[in-house]
């Protein structure tokens, strides 16, 4: 019986364009999850370079691990300053609408 191989995924080798970032965040919010989302982040992070995000942001290297580290709690404004550094904003709909 031969054995099958698998890959470790890793999502951040995907989100290679502004289109797959925002589409990734958007369903990362759409969970509801703050989990969901920190780690949505920081697979983001990773993926446009973690040393730049966290420069980008003011923050240290450190903090922005801690900071994405599953179970944190951040501060609003530092997740603001992170969505800044990555490029993207947070747009608020109605219940129910669809988002554009």
């Amino acid at each position: 019986m031969s054995k099958i191989k698998t890959a470790r995924f890793d999502a951040s080798d995907y989100l290679d364009s502004e289109e797959a970032i925002a589409e990734y965040l958007n369903a990362a919010l759409e969970d509801g999850d703050s989990d969901v989302l920190l780690a949505a982040i920081a697979d983001i992070a990773k993926a446009r370079g973690i040393a730049k995000v966290a420069a980008d942001a003011g923050l240290g290297r450190e903090s922005l691990y801690k900071t994405l580290a599953p179970g944190s709690k951040p501060r609003m404004d530092t997740v603001l300053k992170l969505l800044r550094a990555l490029g993207v904003r947070l747009n608020v709909v109605p219940e129910g609408v669809a988002a554009a």
